[in-house]
Protein backbone atom coordinates (compact mmCIF):
# COMPACT_ATOMS: atom_id res chain seq x y z
CA UNK A 1 0.00 0.00 0.00
CA UNK A 2 0.95 3.29 -1.15
CA UNK A 3 2.24 5.49 1.68
CA UNK A 4 3.95 9.02 2.10
CA UNK A 5 4.80 10.46 5.80
CA UNK A 6 3.25 14.11 6.38
CA UNK A 7 5.00 14.65 9.60
CA UNK A 8 6.14 12.13 12.84
CA UNK A 9 2.07 11.36 13.13
CA UNK A 10 0.40 11.95 10.19
CA UNK A 11 0.47 9.10 6.95
CA UNK A 12 -1.47 9.76 3.54
CA UNK A 13 -2.29 7.37 1.37
CA UNK A 14 -3.02 9.09 -1.52
CA UNK A 15 -5.85 8.90 -3.95
CA UNK A 16 -6.02 6.29 -6.42
CA UNK A 17 -8.17 4.17 -8.38
CA UNK A 18 -12.12 4.48 -7.25
CA UNK A 19 -10.80 6.35 -3.94
CA UNK A 20 -12.81 10.04 -4.14
CA UNK A 21 -10.88 11.26 -1.19
CA UNK A 22 -7.19 10.44 0.19
CA UNK A 23 -6.59 8.46 3.15
CA UNK A 24 -4.94 9.52 6.88
CA UNK A 25 -3.67 7.28 9.34
CA UNK A 26 -2.73 8.84 12.99
CA UNK A 27 0.28 6.44 14.19
CA UNK A 28 4.24 6.62 15.19
CA UNK A 29 6.73 5.28 12.56
CA UNK A 30 7.27 2.38 14.86
CA UNK A 31 3.42 1.60 14.49
CA UNK A 32 3.65 1.72 11.22
CA UNK A 33 6.15 -0.99 10.84
CA UNK A 34 3.56 -3.19 11.99
CA UNK A 35 0.86 -1.55 9.49
CA UNK A 36 2.30 -1.34 6.30
CA UNK A 37 0.75 -5.02 5.59
CA UNK A 38 -2.00 -4.99 7.67
CA UNK A 39 -5.33 -5.44 5.97
CA UNK A 40 -6.39 -2.16 7.63
CA UNK A 41 -4.80 0.12 5.62
CA UNK A 42 -6.78 -1.53 2.41
CA UNK A 43 -9.95 -0.66 4.22
CA UNK A 44 -9.06 2.58 4.76
CA UNK A 45 -8.54 2.85 1.12
CA UNK A 46 -11.70 1.14 0.77
CA UNK A 47 -13.76 3.57 2.93
CA UNK A 48 -12.34 6.31 0.87
CA UNK A 49 -14.67 5.38 -2.24
CA UNK A 50 -18.16 5.71 -0.60
CA UNK A 51 -20.14 7.75 -1.98
CA UNK A 52 -20.29 11.85 -0.35
CA UNK A 53 -17.19 10.93 2.15
CA UNK A 54 -15.52 14.84 2.37
CA UNK A 55 -12.64 15.45 3.63
CA UNK A 56 -10.37 12.29 3.98
CA UNK A 57 -11.08 8.55 5.54
CA UNK A 58 -9.08 8.69 8.65
CA UNK A 59 -7.86 6.42 11.26
CA UNK A 60 -6.63 6.05 14.33
CA UNK A 61 -3.63 4.76 15.63
CA UNK A 62 -5.62 1.72 17.30
CA UNK A 63 -6.48 0.66 13.67
CA UNK A 64 -6.97 -2.63 13.04
CA UNK A 65 -9.02 -5.16 11.01
CA UNK A 66 -12.94 -4.61 11.53
CA UNK A 67 -16.11 -5.86 9.44
CA UNK A 68 -15.72 -3.22 6.44
CA UNK A 69 -14.35 -0.08 7.62
CA UNK A 70 -10.94 -0.88 10.01
CA UNK A 71 -11.97 -0.92 13.75
CA UNK A 72 -10.07 2.88 14.01
CA UNK A 73 -11.79 4.28 11.42
CA UNK A 74 -13.60 7.23 10.93
CA UNK A 75 -15.51 8.67 8.11
CA UNK A 76 -17.85 11.91 7.37
CA UNK A 77 -20.34 12.11 4.88
CA UNK A 78 -22.32 14.67 3.29
CA UNK A 79 -26.32 13.83 4.52
CA UNK A 80 -27.62 15.15 1.06
CA UNK A 81 -25.06 13.27 -1.34
CA UNK A 82 -23.52 10.42 0.72
CA UNK A 83 -24.46 7.03 2.17
CA UNK A 84 -25.10 5.39 6.02
CA UNK A 85 -22.43 2.05 6.26
CA UNK A 86 -23.59 -0.12 8.73
CA UNK A 87 -19.86 -1.41 8.62
CA UNK A 88 -18.89 2.03 9.62
CA UNK A 89 -20.74 1.87 12.93
CA UNK A 90 -20.21 -2.04 13.39
CA UNK A 91 -22.10 -4.98 14.99
CA UNK A 92 -22.17 -3.60 19.17
CA UNK A 93 -23.87 -1.04 18.61
CA UNK A 94 -22.62 2.35 20.75
CA UNK A 95 -20.01 0.05 22.16
CA UNK A 96 -18.63 2.69 24.37
CA UNK A 97 -17.08 3.35 28.07
CA UNK A 98 -18.13 5.51 31.27
CA UNK A 99 -15.88 6.41 33.73
CA UNK A 100 -17.10 6.94 37.51
CA UNK A 101 -15.17 9.05 39.98
CA UNK A 102 -15.29 8.47 43.77
CA UNK A 103 -13.96 10.50 47.08
CA UNK A 104 -11.98 7.50 48.34
CA UNK A 105 -8.63 6.29 47.86
CA UNK A 106 -7.33 3.05 46.13
CA UNK A 107 -5.42 2.75 49.31
CA UNK A 108 -8.36 3.16 51.76
CA UNK A 109 -10.27 0.48 50.33
CA UNK A 110 -6.95 -2.19 49.03
CA UNK A 111 -7.78 -4.47 52.22
CA UNK A 112 -11.64 -5.28 51.31
CA UNK A 113 -10.46 -5.19 46.93
CA UNK A 114 -10.79 -8.80 46.61
CA UNK A 115 -14.38 -8.78 48.10
CA UNK A 116 -15.34 -5.98 46.23
CA UNK A 117 -14.75 -7.44 43.55
CA UNK A 118 -16.33 -10.40 43.99
CA UNK A 119 -19.37 -8.24 44.90
CA UNK A 120 -19.07 -6.69 42.03
CA UNK A 121 -19.17 -9.91 40.10
CA UNK A 122 -22.04 -11.16 41.85
CA UNK A 123 -24.06 -8.17 40.62
CA UNK A 124 -23.20 -7.66 37.30
CA UNK A 125 -23.51 -10.00 35.24
CA UNK A 126 -20.92 -10.43 32.65
CA UNK A 127 -20.12 -13.64 29.89
CA UNK A 128 -22.65 -14.92 27.75
CA UNK A 129 -25.53 -16.44 28.68
CA UNK A 130 -25.17 -14.21 31.76
CA UNK A 131 -28.41 -14.33 34.42
CA UNK A 132 -30.48 -11.14 34.24
CA UNK A 133 -29.49 -8.00 36.19
CA UNK A 134 -33.17 -6.72 36.61
CA UNK A 135 -35.21 -9.08 35.06
CA UNK A 136 -36.29 -9.77 31.88
CA UNK A 137 -38.39 -6.69 30.00
CA UNK A 138 -41.40 -6.88 28.33
CA UNK A 139 -42.10 -5.52 25.03
CA UNK A 140 -43.71 -1.98 25.67
CA UNK A 141 -40.89 -1.65 28.57
CA UNK A 142 -38.21 -2.25 26.11
CA UNK A 143 -39.46 -0.17 23.55
CA UNK A 144 -39.02 2.62 26.60
CA UNK A 145 -35.90 1.67 26.68
CA UNK A 146 -35.13 1.70 22.76
CA UNK A 147 -36.94 5.15 23.21
CA UNK A 148 -35.61 6.60 25.34
CA UNK A 149 -31.99 5.70 26.80
CA UNK A 150 -30.78 6.69 30.18
CA UNK A 151 -33.28 8.42 31.10
CA UNK A 152 -35.32 5.67 30.95
CA UNK A 153 -32.61 3.90 33.85
CA UNK A 154 -32.64 6.66 36.16
CA UNK A 155 -36.88 7.04 35.73
CA UNK A 156 -36.28 3.66 37.52
CA UNK A 157 -34.07 4.63 39.90
CA UNK A 158 -30.64 3.50 38.38
CA UNK A 159 -28.67 7.10 39.24
CA UNK A 160 -29.84 10.33 38.99
CA UNK A 161 -30.72 13.45 36.15
CA UNK A 162 -27.33 14.68 36.88
CA UNK A 163 -25.95 11.50 35.04
CA UNK A 164 -27.40 12.62 31.59
CA UNK A 165 -25.78 16.06 31.43
CA UNK A 166 -22.54 13.81 31.86
CA UNK A 167 -23.29 11.61 29.00
CA UNK A 168 -22.73 12.12 25.62
CA UNK A 169 -25.88 13.16 23.54
CA UNK A 170 -27.84 13.25 27.04
CA UNK A 171 -27.58 9.62 26.78
CA UNK A 172 -30.50 9.62 24.25
CA UNK A 173 -30.71 10.03 20.70
CA UNK A 174 -34.03 11.50 19.82
CA UNK A 175 -34.49 10.39 16.09
CA UNK A 176 -34.18 6.85 17.29
CA UNK A 177 -36.99 4.83 16.22
CA UNK A 178 -38.10 1.59 17.79
CA UNK A 179 -40.68 0.22 15.43
CA UNK A 180 -37.51 -0.23 13.09
CA UNK A 181 -36.12 -2.77 15.34
CA UNK A 182 -36.92 -6.41 14.56
CA UNK A 183 -39.04 -7.93 17.43
CA UNK A 184 -35.70 -10.82 17.08
CA UNK A 185 -33.87 -7.68 18.63
CA UNK A 186 -36.24 -6.50 21.10
CA UNK A 187 -36.62 -10.12 22.19
CA UNK A 188 -32.86 -10.72 22.22
CA UNK A 189 -32.67 -7.30 24.68
CA UNK A 190 -35.19 -8.18 26.75
CA UNK A 191 -32.69 -9.96 29.40
CA UNK A 192 -29.79 -7.73 28.57
CA UNK A 193 -30.27 -4.38 30.28
CA UNK A 194 -27.94 -4.20 33.03
CA UNK A 195 -25.66 -6.67 31.85
CA UNK A 196 -21.65 -6.59 30.81
CA UNK A 197 -21.57 -9.11 28.12
CA UNK A 198 -18.31 -10.81 27.11
CA UNK A 199 -15.21 -10.39 25.06
CA UNK A 200 -13.43 -7.25 25.52
CA UNK A 201 -16.19 -5.94 27.84
CA UNK A 202 -15.26 -5.40 31.42
CA UNK A 203 -16.14 -3.04 34.72
CA UNK A 204 -12.63 -1.86 36.06
CA UNK A 205 -11.42 -0.49 39.51
CA UNK A 206 -8.79 1.90 38.51
CA UNK A 207 -5.98 4.04 40.56
CA UNK A 208 -5.44 7.51 39.53
CA UNK A 209 -1.74 7.07 38.69
CA UNK A 210 -0.59 10.27 37.03
CA UNK A 211 -2.50 13.72 36.90
CA UNK A 212 -0.91 15.46 33.28
CA UNK A 213 -2.89 18.22 33.54
CA UNK A 214 -3.98 19.52 36.92
CA UNK A 215 -6.38 22.32 35.89
CA UNK A 216 -8.28 19.92 33.94
CA UNK A 217 -8.16 17.65 36.28
CA UNK A 218 -9.61 19.29 38.76
CA UNK A 219 -12.94 20.46 36.37
CA UNK A 220 -13.20 16.54 35.64
CA UNK A 221 -13.22 15.67 39.14
CA UNK A 222 -9.85 13.62 39.49
CA UNK A 223 -6.86 13.08 41.98
CA UNK A 224 -3.94 11.33 41.90
CA UNK A 225 -4.41 7.88 44.71
CA UNK A 226 -8.36 8.02 43.92
CA UNK A 227 -10.76 5.28 43.14
CA UNK A 228 -12.43 5.21 39.64
CA UNK A 229 -14.38 2.86 38.10
CA UNK A 230 -14.62 2.44 34.14
CA UNK A 231 -17.54 0.54 32.61
CA UNK A 232 -17.14 -0.40 29.16
CA UNK A 233 -20.04 -2.38 27.18
CA UNK A 234 -22.68 -2.13 24.86
CA UNK A 235 -25.99 -2.77 23.06
CA UNK A 236 -25.57 -6.09 24.03
CA UNK A 237 -27.49 -9.29 21.59
CA UNK A 238 -29.74 -6.48 20.72
CA UNK A 239 -27.50 -4.06 18.62
CA UNK A 240 -25.77 -7.01 17.09
CA UNK A 241 -29.69 -8.51 15.62
CA UNK A 242 -30.11 -4.59 14.22
CA UNK A 243 -26.34 -4.63 12.39
CA UNK A 244 -27.19 -7.96 11.48
CA UNK A 245 -30.81 -6.77 9.76
CA UNK A 246 -29.54 -4.22 8.46
CA UNK A 247 -26.64 -5.45 6.01
CA UNK A 248 -29.21 -7.62 4.65
CA UNK A 249 -31.48 -4.64 4.02
CA UNK A 250 -28.33 -2.57 2.49
CA UNK A 251 -27.27 -5.24 0.28
CA UNK A 252 -29.95 -5.64 -1.48
CA UNK A 253 -30.16 -1.67 -1.77
CA UNK A 254 -27.50 -0.87 -3.67
CA UNK A 255 -28.54 -2.27 -7.09
CA UNK A 256 -31.44 0.21 -6.52
CA UNK A 257 -29.10 3.03 -6.18
CA UNK A 258 -26.54 2.23 -8.62
CA UNK A 259 -24.01 1.82 -5.66
CA UNK A 260 -20.61 0.39 -6.15
CA UNK A 261 -18.45 -0.44 -3.58
CA UNK A 262 -14.88 -2.01 -3.31
CA UNK A 263 -16.15 -4.43 -0.43
CA UNK A 264 -19.36 -5.90 -0.10
CA UNK A 265 -18.86 -5.70 3.99
CA UNK A 266 -19.24 -1.65 3.32
CA UNK A 267 -22.88 -2.31 2.57
CA UNK A 268 -24.71 0.89 2.49
CA UNK A 269 -27.73 2.88 0.90
CA UNK A 270 -28.00 6.95 1.18
CA UNK A 271 -28.56 8.87 4.23
CA UNK A 272 -31.89 10.12 3.34
CA UNK A 273 -33.65 7.06 1.44
CA UNK A 274 -36.19 4.74 3.05
CA UNK A 275 -33.32 2.23 3.70
CA UNK A 276 -30.92 4.68 5.38
CA UNK A 277 -33.88 6.22 7.50
CA UNK A 278 -34.38 2.55 8.51
CA UNK A 279 -31.47 1.82 9.79
CA UNK A 280 -30.54 5.55 11.62
CA UNK A 281 -33.62 4.90 13.42
CA UNK A 282 -32.85 1.28 14.51
CA UNK A 283 -29.42 2.28 15.10
CA UNK A 284 -30.30 5.22 17.68
CA UNK A 285 -32.53 2.74 18.96
CA UNK A 286 -29.85 0.52 20.14
CA UNK A 287 -27.73 3.16 21.00
CA UNK A 288 -29.97 4.35 23.25
CA UNK A 289 -29.98 0.62 24.67
CA UNK A 290 -26.11 0.96 25.61
CA UNK A 291 -26.53 3.75 27.23
CA UNK A 292 -29.29 2.44 29.35
CA UNK A 293 -26.89 -0.51 29.81
CA UNK A 294 -24.07 1.27 31.22
CA UNK A 295 -26.55 3.29 32.92
CA UNK A 296 -27.75 0.14 35.25
CA UNK A 297 -24.73 -1.33 35.89
CA UNK A 298 -23.08 1.99 37.14
CA UNK A 299 -26.17 2.25 40.20
CA UNK A 300 -25.52 -1.76 41.00
CA UNK A 301 -22.06 -1.44 40.88
CA UNK A 302 -21.94 2.08 42.97
CA UNK A 303 -24.27 -0.07 45.54
CA UNK A 304 -22.16 -2.99 44.93
CA UNK A 305 -18.98 -0.78 46.38
CA UNK A 306 -20.89 1.38 49.78
CA UNK A 307 -22.48 -2.49 51.00
CA UNK A 308 -19.08 -3.88 50.66
CA UNK A 309 -17.34 -1.06 52.31
CA UNK A 310 -20.00 -0.06 54.38
CA UNK A 311 -20.28 3.59 53.61
CA UNK A 312 -23.43 5.75 52.32
CA UNK A 313 -23.86 7.21 48.90
CA UNK A 314 -22.26 10.53 50.47
CA UNK A 315 -19.27 8.70 51.89
CA UNK A 316 -18.54 6.85 48.35
CA UNK A 317 -19.61 9.57 46.17
CA UNK A 318 -19.58 8.27 42.83
CA UNK A 319 -19.96 10.68 40.18
CA UNK A 320 -20.19 10.32 36.39
CA UNK A 321 -17.29 11.73 34.80
CA UNK A 322 -18.65 11.28 31.37
CA UNK A 323 -19.61 8.29 29.33
CA UNK A 324 -18.70 8.03 25.70
CA UNK A 325 -19.91 5.96 22.64
CA UNK A 326 -17.09 4.14 20.18
CA UNK A 327 -19.59 2.70 17.58
CA UNK A 328 -21.85 5.56 16.27
CA UNK A 329 -22.98 7.03 12.98
CA UNK A 330 -23.98 10.93 13.93
CA UNK A 331 -25.42 14.08 12.57
CA UNK A 332 -23.09 16.82 12.48
CA UNK A 333 -22.16 20.48 11.65
CA UNK A 334 -18.42 20.24 11.13
CA UNK A 335 -16.47 23.27 8.60
CA UNK A 336 -15.29 21.96 5.80
CA UNK A 337 -13.81 23.62 2.65
CA UNK A 338 -14.80 27.45 4.37
CA UNK A 339 -17.63 26.41 5.49
CA UNK A 340 -20.03 25.06 7.27
CA UNK A 341 -21.93 21.81 6.59
CA UNK A 342 -24.63 18.76 8.36
CA UNK A 343 -22.41 15.36 7.55
CA UNK A 344 -22.94 12.10 9.21
CA UNK A 345 -20.06 11.20 11.03
CA UNK A 346 -19.17 7.16 11.29
CA UNK A 347 -17.29 6.72 14.17
CA UNK A 348 -15.92 2.89 13.99
CA UNK A 349 -13.51 2.00 17.12
CA UNK A 350 -13.02 5.91 17.54
CA UNK A 351 -13.94 8.32 20.27
CA UNK A 352 -15.68 12.30 19.78
CA UNK A 353 -12.80 14.41 21.28
CA UNK A 354 -14.81 17.84 21.06
CA UNK A 355 -12.84 20.83 22.41
CA UNK A 356 -13.05 20.41 26.42
CA UNK A 357 -14.91 17.10 26.74
CA UNK A 358 -13.08 14.30 28.54
CA UNK A 359 -11.93 11.78 25.77
CA UNK A 360 -11.90 8.13 28.17
CA UNK A 361 -9.13 5.37 26.52
CA UNK A 362 -9.25 2.44 28.19
CA UNK A 363 -6.42 0.22 27.65
CA UNK A 364 -5.92 -3.56 28.75
CA UNK A 365 -6.13 -5.52 31.47
CA UNK A 366 -2.75 -4.76 33.24
CA UNK A 367 -1.32 -1.47 32.38
CA UNK A 368 -2.82 1.47 32.04
CA UNK A 369 -6.14 3.33 30.76
CA UNK A 370 -6.07 7.62 29.73
CA UNK A 371 -8.43 10.28 30.38
CA UNK A 372 -8.10 13.15 27.58
CA UNK A 373 -9.89 16.15 26.79
CA UNK A 374 -10.69 17.15 22.98
CA UNK A 375 -9.20 20.04 21.12
CA UNK A 376 -10.20 22.26 18.58
CA UNK A 377 -7.21 20.83 16.46
CA UNK A 378 -9.43 17.72 16.64
CA UNK A 379 -12.39 19.85 15.05
CA UNK A 380 -10.03 21.04 12.26
CA UNK A 381 -9.06 17.51 11.22
CA UNK A 382 -10.98 14.75 12.44
CA UNK A 383 -14.43 16.09 12.59
CA UNK A 384 -14.24 16.33 16.02
CA UNK A 385 -12.74 12.49 17.12
CA UNK A 386 -9.76 10.77 18.46
CA UNK A 387 -8.63 6.67 19.26
CA UNK A 388 -11.09 4.94 21.89
CA UNK A 389 -8.42 1.78 23.17
CA UNK A 390 -5.61 0.25 23.07
CA UNK A 391 -6.33 -2.08 19.45
CA UNK A 392 -5.72 -5.11 19.15
CA UNK A 393 -2.19 -7.12 17.60
CA UNK A 394 -3.19 -10.44 18.59
CA UNK A 395 -6.44 -12.17 17.21
CA UNK A 396 -7.51 -13.95 19.65
CA UNK A 397 -6.84 -17.06 17.95
CA UNK A 398 -2.89 -16.32 18.16
CA UNK A 399 -4.02 -14.76 22.19
CA UNK A 400 -5.18 -18.29 22.79
CA UNK A 401 -2.07 -19.99 21.12
CA UNK A 402 0.31 -17.62 23.01
CA UNK A 403 -1.48 -17.66 26.37
CA UNK A 404 -1.24 -21.80 26.30
CA UNK A 405 -0.30 -23.03 29.69
CA UNK A 406 -0.74 -19.76 31.49
CA UNK A 407 -2.71 -18.62 33.96
CA UNK A 408 -3.74 -15.21 33.09
CA UNK A 409 -5.28 -14.09 36.27
CA UNK A 410 -2.07 -15.69 38.32
CA UNK A 411 -0.18 -13.23 36.43
CA UNK A 412 -2.23 -10.41 36.65
CA UNK A 413 -2.79 -10.52 40.47
CA UNK A 414 1.23 -10.80 41.04
CA UNK A 415 1.04 -7.52 39.47
CA UNK A 416 -1.22 -6.30 42.01
CA UNK A 417 -4.66 -6.58 39.53
CA UNK A 418 -7.64 -9.10 40.78
CA UNK A 419 -8.74 -10.45 38.36
CA UNK A 420 -12.32 -12.27 37.93
CA UNK A 421 -13.96 -13.88 35.01
CA UNK A 422 -16.37 -16.66 33.86
CA UNK A 423 -14.38 -18.40 31.67
CA UNK A 424 -10.67 -18.68 31.46
CA UNK A 425 -10.38 -18.32 27.50
CA UNK A 426 -11.56 -14.95 27.86
CA UNK A 427 -8.71 -14.07 29.99
CA UNK A 428 -6.50 -15.43 27.23
CA UNK A 429 -8.01 -14.19 24.55
CA UNK A 430 -7.79 -10.45 26.23
CA UNK A 431 -4.06 -10.97 28.11
CA UNK A 432 -2.28 -7.68 27.97
CA UNK A 433 0.18 -8.74 24.96
CA UNK A 434 -2.53 -9.12 22.85
CA UNK A 435 -3.11 -5.45 22.38
CA UNK A 436 -0.81 -2.15 21.76
CA UNK A 437 0.58 -0.26 24.66
CA UNK A 438 -2.25 2.52 25.37
CA UNK A 439 0.33 4.99 26.27
CA UNK A 440 1.73 4.68 23.01
CA UNK A 441 -1.48 5.20 21.26
CA UNK A 442 -2.31 8.00 23.24
CA UNK A 443 1.23 9.90 22.73
CA UNK A 444 0.42 9.81 19.34
CA UNK A 445 -3.18 12.01 19.59
CA UNK A 446 -1.50 13.82 22.19
CA UNK A 447 1.73 14.98 19.90
CA UNK A 448 -0.47 15.12 16.77
CA UNK A 449 -2.26 17.82 18.73
CA UNK A 450 -6.23 15.81 18.40
CA UNK A 451 -6.09 15.60 22.46
CA UNK A 452 -4.21 16.03 25.40
CA UNK A 453 -3.59 13.90 27.99
CA UNK A 454 -5.22 14.76 31.54
CA UNK A 455 -4.55 11.79 34.39
CA UNK A 456 -3.44 8.16 33.60
CA UNK A 457 -4.88 5.29 35.59
CA UNK A 458 -4.19 2.35 36.60
CA UNK A 459 -6.08 -0.84 37.19
CA UNK A 460 -6.50 -2.88 40.55
CA UNK A 461 -9.50 -4.88 39.74
CA UNK A 462 -10.91 -6.01 36.58
CA UNK A 463 -14.67 -7.85 35.92
CA UNK A 464 -14.58 -9.89 32.82
CA UNK A 465 -17.03 -12.04 31.40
Amino acid sequence: MQLRQLDEQRWELPRQGAMRVPGLVYASAAMMEGLRDDPALGQVANVACLPGIVRASLAMPDIHWGYGFPIGGVAAVDVDDGVVSPGGVGYDINCGVRLVSTKVTVDEIRPRLQAIARQLQRDIPAGVGAAHAIGRLDDPEIRSVLQNGAAWAVGRGFGSAADLARTEEGGRLEWADPSAVSETARRRGSDQVGTLGSGNHFLELDRVDEICDPEQARAFGLFAGQLCMLIHSGSRGLGYQVCDDSLAAMDAAMARYDIAVPDRQLACAPVGSPEGRRYLGAMAAAANFAWANRQTMMAHAARALCRELAIGDGELGAQLVWDVCHNIAKRERHAVDGGERTLLVHRKGATRAFPGQPVIVPGDMGRASWVLSGTERAMDETFGSSCHGAGRVLGRRAALRQAKGRRIDVELRARGVEVLSRATKTLAEEMPEAYKDVDDVVAVMHAAGITRKVARLVPVAVIKG
